[in-house]
């Protein structure tokens, strides 16, 4: 299975950027690809895309930075999406580890990928752009 990792340095601490990306309620804050909106509904966190409904579970919390999450799309499929934080001193490096899908084109990977990088990409701004911000950043 081909996988590729894409990174981003976000100058946050790794605690802050841990508790803030690890919240389902903040993924619309930064995660394009899972739309707009997300909802705790009985239990499970349920975003609406433009596929339609998607169900994402996180990994418990933890001391080790591990973000990862699984994502089950519209036709049941589950998608496993290794996310780590990484802290030097007080910086932060956020790695996704993005796994090719068996079927998928070099195009669909590519834009896959593109669309990983760009959510990053929200990610450091949003965290940046409030240093003062606590765990849970709200518009």
């Amino acid at each position: 299975m081909e996988s590729r990792n894409i990174s981003v340095a976000i100058d946050r601490p790794d605690e802050a950027v841990y508790a803030f990306a690890a919240d389902p309620a903040n993924l619309p804050l930064w995660a394009a690809g899972l739309g707009s909106s997300i909802e705790l509904v009985d239990g499970r966190w349920i975003a609406e895309t433009s596929g339609g409904s998607v169900v994402v579970e996180f990994l418990p919390s933890n001391d080790f930075g591990i973000l990862d999450h699984v994502v089950t799309l519209p036709n049941g499929e589950r998608v496993l999406n290794p996310m780590r934080v990484i802290g030097y001193r007080d910086r932060s490096e956020v790695v996704f580890t993005l796994n090719r899908r068996p079927g998928m084109t070099d195009e669909e990977f590519e834009s896959d990928a593109a669309a990983v990088a760009a959510d990053l990409a929200t990610l450091k701004r949003v965290l940046e752009q409030r240093p003062e911000s606590p765990d849970r950043v709200r518009g």
